[in-house]
């Protein structure tokens, strides 16, 4: 982990969709960020709405590294749209200057299949987008029913979300009513959303229609509080996915053996190739926007519908489209945050955004604590953080001391506690113990700095 700083100098590689993402989640916590690219245009774009430093130029290329000041930098964050130029500026870095931690997006199968590549001397952290995007669309497959889930605590612990409707159980109900429907305190209400702002939960909260409301619960009691809930969908059977890139391939080979799965690629010779390593489902090739070709594989029989090709209006017309021609659910791929607005009144049931769950995966690389997880929600404007407790010296921690006595402020929700490798019920009056995996939602990220001060890494 790194040293408690201040702000930290990050050199981010690429302009583009995750770039711009992470450069302007991390402007807003004060640290001292560069930007390299080699399209001006996105570079100026960039600079006209965040406080940051621009450097137009290969971001492999020593001198224009050495333009960015990377000789005093803390981390640098390659996340180019090309995998072999993130792995070589990682490589050149390493290789020339010693300080900065380098976290490489390497989205090829074939380069993640030989993890030699990715050494310490080579690349420090390497993550892969379509990965983490797989991951959250495989867990909305396993959950029906919920909006959003993220994993923590190596899995022990799931964070969801479903959205209140009209004629639900939880409309117009009050938190403590919904504490006295669960009956289990390792189940806890984490966020209420509604308008995408955040509202004080309480015991009096009232849940309205349309809020988006977040649980945290151990993994085995997610399905029983969906149920609970009156929101646990039909299982997911037949699954039709629009898209063969790689996103499609690492969800067909996650899916074929437990669902029915078919595959609609455009590119004929990408078809062909993602058919040897799907044996078991069924690749169709063809445009995903076809009306009759969606008829002839009998949309009207798909379970779920995922269009998640790497063109977001494509993504919004064909699941649009399979929805209102009977696919009993659809979601797509969006990077674009103005696409958002068109969900609205649309058929789709939910929209799935790479670069949000990629800032999680980077994030919790940047953060000051001993913080081992994070999961950005709502937009980015929110965090769900997993930080390991320590006893400190030099700074304030929350080993030893009750629930009630940790004074973090109101935004902080603590979700759950996690002691050697068991989930435990969390009251006012628990104690923490070094070593405790502690689970909390952030309701703004400017309470962030609060909860790092807590959990400083030893």
């Amino acid at each position: 982990m790194f040293p408690a700083l201040s702000y930290m100098k990050i050199v981010i590689l690429g302009a583009g969709v995750t770039g711009s993402s992470v450069a302007g989640a991390l402007a807003s916590e004060e640290n001292d960020i560069v930007v390299i690219d080699k399209n001006p245009s996105l570079l100026t774009e960039l600079k006209g709405r965040l406080d940051i430093a621009t450097i137009e130029g290969n971001a492999a290329h020593p001198s224009i590294l050495e333009q960015a000041g990377i000789r005093d930098a803390d981390m640098v964050i390659a996340v180019t749209d090309r995998d072999e130029t993130n792995m070589l500026a990682c490589q050149v870095i390493n290789t020339l200057y010693s300080k900065p931690k380098t976290i490489a997006r390497v989205r090829a199968i074939d380069f993640l299949n030989h993890p030699q590549l990715f050494q310490p001397g080579g690349i420090d952290i390497v993550i892969s987008p379509e990965q983490v995007v797989t991951e959250s669309i495989h867990n909305l497959i396993k959950y029906p029913g919920a909006l959003h889930v993220s994993e923590f605590a190596d899995g022990l612990v799931r964070l969801f979300s479903i959205r209140v409707v009209p004629t639900g159980f939880l409309t117009g109900k009050r938190i403590h009513a919904v504490k006295e429907k669960l009956a289990d305190s390792m189940i806890r209400v984490a966020a209420i959303f509604r308008d995408g702002k955040a509202i004080p939960v309480n015991g009096e909260a009232v849940i309205a229609t349309g809020d988006e409301v977040f649980f945290v619960c151990p993994r085995e009691k997610v399905l029983k509080t969906l149920v609970d809930l009156h929101k646990l969908e039909s299982p997911i059977k037949t699954i039709m996915l629009a898209g063969g890139g790689h996103v499609g391939k690492r969800l067909g080979i996650a899916l074929q053996h437990n669902y029915q799965v078919k595959i609609i690629e455009k590119d004929i010779n990408r078809a062909r190739e993602i058919a040897n390593d799907l044996r078991h489902t069924l690749i169709l090739h063809g445009d995903c926007t076809d009306e009759s070709l969606l008829q002839e594989e009998m949309i009207e029989n798909i379970d779920l519908f995922c269009a998640i090709t790497n063109n977001d209006g494509i993504n919004l017309i064909a699941a649009g489209l399979a929805k209102k021609l009977g696919a009993k659910k659809s979601i797509c791929l969006v990077n674009n945050n103005s696409y958002l607005k068109l969900l609205d009144g649309s058929d789709i049931d939910l929209a799935i955004q790479p670069k949000l769950e990629t800032l999680g995966g980077i994030l919790k690389h940047v953060r000051k604590g001993d913080v081992v997880g994070v999961s950005s929600v709502c937009g980015g404007s929110a965090e769900a953080i997993e930080a390991i407790a320590h006893r400190s010296k030099n700074s304030s921690s929350v080993v030893g001391l009750r629930v009630d006595q940790v004074n973090l402020p109101d935004g902080v929700i603590l979700g759950a506690l996690i002691r050697e490798k068991e989930v435990i019920p969390v009251h006012h009056d628990t104690v923490f113990a070094e070593g405790d995996h502690v689970v909390m939602f952030a309701l703004n990220k400017k309470l962030i700095k609060d909860i790092e001060e807590y959990f400083q890494p030893i």
